[in-house]
Formats: C-alpha cells, structure tokens, sequence
C-alpha cells in the first residue's frame, strides 16, 4: 500500500481506502461485512470512510464492531454529517445543533473517542456558513475529531469555509466528490482551487458504480445481483450511466486495462490515483476478493499514451459540467 499527505496535513492515509456508503448494514450480512473490513486492512488499507446516514446509523455501527480491537492509532476513521438520521426537524444539515447530536452519537456507533476527519455531507443552505465552521471549531477544540473535510462542495463554497475555517484556527483539509474517467465534474473549477488552497481529494466511486468494472454489457440486462439491480440502495445512482452508448465504450477499455496488466476495477482506480490533488480513492466491497483486487492499484503509474488511449475512448460520453457539483437547496 501507498500512503499520501490529505491535502497539505500531515496526516498520512492510504491511496485507497475503504468504504461502506452501500454494503454494510443493508446489502450485505455483518459477517460479509466484517470479512472485508479484515481483508482491507490484510492489504495495507488504514483509511476507513463512513457517514452517519449510512443504512440509517448502522453502517457506522457496523464498522466500529469490525474495527474494534485495532490499533486505534494506526487507523484513519472517517465519518460525515448533514443528511437526515432522525425523524425531527433539527435531525439533519448543518446547524450547530445537528452537529453537536451527530458527531457524539457517531463516535458512540464507532466506539471511538474521536474521528479522524469530520465532513460536511453537502452543503447546507438553511444554515449560515459561521455557524456551521464555529460548530466544527467546536468539535476540533474538544478533540471529538482532528480535522475537518467537506463533501460535494462548490469551489466557491470550499473556499469561503476554508477561510472561515483559518479564522477558527481549524484544519479543513480535503473535499469528497464523486470523480471517475466518466464523471469529471471536479475538474475545472474543484481542483483548482483545492490545489491552491491545500485541500485534498477522498474521491468515491471511482469505477462510476460499477460500470467501469466491465461487466455491465451492451444490450443485455445487467447481472443478478449486481447493483444495477438492487432498486434500495444501487439502481437509483448507477442509472445515468446504464446507457448503450456508454458501456459500449467501457467495454473498449478492457484493451487497454490487459496492456496494462490490470484488470478494468484495477485501471479504474488507478486512473484516478494518477491526479495529484487525490489523496485517497475510495473503494466499497461485498466480498473480500474484491478488496484484494481494488488494492493492486495502488502505486500504479499509468504512462502519458495510456491515459490518452483512455480519454479518447470515454471522452464523448464523459460528465464535465461543474454545474454537476450541488447540494440540496432545502434539507431534506
């Protein structure tokens, strides 16, 4: 495993890192879950990536059980806050409030004292900004969490908190977008201004989904048990690119991931470990075989004609309207 600084910090994380957005506590069983927390961290991962609202709170819940016993030194635990874990007004967004409840319930679900990065899930309109960074102040100055990160924020938005965030004497240090060779919306505007800022990419979903894993074809109904499939939790996210036009162009790719001696999840995580500003890929499982294969990206160096083969293949189908980077105008 290779490891790399999250945006300018000195906090080290590994280039990939593992996540449980989907899997745990709602599509697969505990003790599949379980098997690939163990497989993750046999191949070198120590990054860990959660949100509160995952499979209503038990997907955090989940994660500190298949942690427990660790060095908890030795890890990196993620989690994030804003999107609705509770039937009440006040039980979602960014409001000091919201905060205060969700870090502490999270830790308890986490058995953890603190979290090594604290995120914004999205923004909040409803919130004035001030009172969304001196409530993670707060959480920083307690030593509930030691830096704090955003998700699916605008440049503009990014650096506001940011500044704000310097004031506050808090380290805001990285951003979690959706980042693919199919969905580049960060690109123009995000990076940029991370990199002038030293803010880092924790990029999710580097294989788009899935589709980038190859086995998505053309013409036919995707496979059983595939997420496509999967109308609770998948289905919804994978659709805008279950197009012919697009798989038809994954499957070109496959060439090009065998000249590469990888195979197509391999070359899709790679891919976005070859942009500097990335600091972390996140990769989810359902079976610890996948998590063996996702990690063999890891220090790969994609030379200059390769990634030219690539965006010459996905180009006419690739996402790159920053515009594509939003949150909620009202809390859901």
């Amino acid at each position: 495993m290779e490891f790399r600084h999250l945006g300018r910090s000195g906090l080290l994380v590994s280039e990939i890192s593992y996540g449980n957005w989907i899997t745990h506590g709602s599509q697969v069983e505990e003790e599949a879950a379980t098997a690939c927390v163990r497989a993750a961290l046999d191949d070198g991962i120590t990054t860990f990536d959660t949100a509160d609202v995952y499979a209503g709170t038990k997907a955090e819940e989940v994660l500190g059980r298949a942690l427990k016993g660790e060095r908890r030194e030795g890890l990196e635990i993620f989690t994030k806050v804003f999107w609705p874990t509770g039937p009440g007004r006040n039980d979602r967004g960014l409001s000091r409030k919201h905060i205060m409840e969700s870090i502490n319930g999270s830790l308890r679900r986490l058995q953890t004292d603190y979290v090594d990065l604290y995120q914004a899930h999205r923004y909040d309109y409803s919130t004035p900004l001030e009172e969304t960074m001196e409530a993670f102040a707060d959480v920083v100055h307690s030593g509930k969490a030691h830096y704090i990160g955003v998700s699916e924020w605008k440049a503009s938005q990014i650096r506001e908190a940011h500044g704000l965030a310097r004031e506050l004497r808090i380290p805001l240090v990285s951003n979690q977008p959706q980042y693919s060779m199919l969905w580049r919306v960060i690109e123009a505007e995000v990076i940029p201004t991370s990199e002038e800022l030293g803010v880092g990419q924790i990029v999710w979903s580097p294989m788009a989904q899935g589709v980038l894993s190859g086995k998505y074809l053309p013409g036919q109904p995707p496979p059983a048990g595939s997420r496509a499939t999967d109308e609770k939790s998948g289905a919804g996210f994978i659709a805008r690119f279950m197009t012919d036009e697009v798989l038809t162009r994954v499957q070109r790719l496959k060439p090009l991931a065998e000249q590469a001696g990888l195979t197509m999840p391999q070359l899709a995580v790679a891919w976005v470990l070859q942009n500097p500003n990335v600091s972390s890929a996140i990769v989810g499982a359902s079976r610890p075989d996948q998590v063996h294969d996702n990690v063999k990206a890891a220090g790969v160096k994609l030379d200059a004609d390769l990634l030219k083969a690539i965006d010459e293949i996905v180009e006419p189908v690739t996402e790159r309207d920053p515009a594509k980077t939003e949150s909620p105008a009202q809390r859901p």
